[in-house]
């Protein structure tokens, strides 16, 4: 059961760091080159990321769970790869729940981000919010980086 109860921490770090690289590397450029407009990229981008919030959360929380019953001690909640995991969720709920919804409330106050004039504050505000969600999703890259290595260290150990 215990290499059943690793797999799942190992399979639920590897999808949500994979949707997140798949998203951003990929996802999120090829949007913004192929696409008609930057209102219609940052509409699907918008989308993906709002899927990649929630697997995200829900891959959290089975790694927390899988980790909990696989060592059955709530100690192992404060080891560096839980705390990271921990980490990773909160970054992640932040992004979704306080950064993107007033980016969205900015988008329709808006109507287009592409026709918006570049001295708009409004434009500001949103570019200011969209550099506060890339520094959140990479810190949840971070962080999984790190909580991967931490995993792989206790497997050594």
């Amino acid at each position: 059961m215990s290499i059943v109860l690793r797999t799942i921490e190992f399979l639920g770090l590897s999808l949500w760091l994979g949707s997140d690289v798949f998203l951003s590397f990929v996802v999120a450029p090829a949007a913004f080159r192929i696409l008609a407009s930057r209102d219609q990229a940052g509409a699907m981008v918008g989308f993906g990321l709002w899927w990649m919030h929630m697997i995200g959360v829900v891959c959290g929380i089975a790694i927390l769970l899988a980790r909990l019953a696989r060592t059955r001690t709530f100690a192992s909640m404060a080891t560096p790869a839980a705390l990271c995991v921990v980490l990773m969720i909160l970054l992640t709920v932040v992004s979704q729940h306080a950064v993107s919804p007033k980016m969205a409330a900015l988008r329709v106050q808006m109507g287009s981000i592409q026709a918006t004039a570049a001295d708009s504050p409004l434009l500001a505000e949103f570019g200011r919010l969209h550099r506060m969600s890339v520094t959140l999703e990479s810190g949840v890259l971070l962080a999984g980086l790190a909580a991967m290595y931490f995993m792989v260290k206790d497997l050594a150990s």
